[in-house]
């Protein structure tokens, strides 16, 4: 997962974020790829583009999310209601950092861009001292629920460590998912320049 830098979306200012899944066995191999490209005031999502190749499973998504006319289209068909402030899988990350989190608090969004995985729900487990390859970290534990299949979706289980700071960064991902389960721990960071 990586914050690539920005674009420009049919003129606003976007983040362009990139979450790559790899691996598998033998007999079953993973590549997922996902670009989210959100509003860099709002987080709205303004386009995600998802590749996904599950074993013999394979989809091409492309959708442009239009969030002024909460609407969004699927490359190839017809434009269809969406809702205010839309939000797609990565977007979301990084629009969590921004909640204000209190454990053992539920939060309810009705913000995912596709209004049948509305709404997103998000859990405050526990706060707790985590290790990963960037270095150690107090951390505070979420279970983000979406209505659509995913590593968010209600069967997977997720939960998602965020820094316990005014920076909530991701530190590690944890999520059953139908082919096995996915764990992302983070390896390196740096500080964006504040003064841009």
């Amino acid at each position: 997962m990586l914050l690539a830098g920005t674009d420009t979306i049919r003129g606003h200012t976007a983040w362009r974020a990139i979450f790559t899944i790899s691996g598998g066995t033998f007999f079953f191999r993973v590549r997922d790829s996902t670009v989210s490209w959100f509003d860099t005031a709002s987080l709205s999502s303004l386009r995600f583009v998802q590749h996904i190749n599950e074993g013999r499973y394979h989809a091409d998504r492309d959708y442009a999310i239009y969030p002024e006319r909460a609407t969004y289209v699927r490359l190839g068909r017809p434009e269809v209601p969406s809702v205010h402030e839309p939000l797609d899988d990565a977007s979301f990350l990084y629009f969590l950092r921004s909640v204000p989190l209190e454990v053992g608090h539920t939060y309810t969004f009705n913000r995912y861009f596709q209004p049948e995985g509305n709404p997103i729900t998000i859990h405050v487990l526990r706060r707790e001292r985590v290790t990963v390859p960037a270095g150690t970290f107090n951390a505070i534990v979420v279970q983000p629920q979406f209505k659509t299949p995913g590593i968010f979706s209600e069967k997977g289980h997720a939960e998602v460590w965020l820094a316990d700071d005014s920076t909530h960064m991701m530190i590690q991902l944890k999520s059953g998912l139908s082919f096995g389960s996915l764990n992302l721990y983070l390896t390196r960071y740096s500080p964006g320049d504040r003064s841009r």
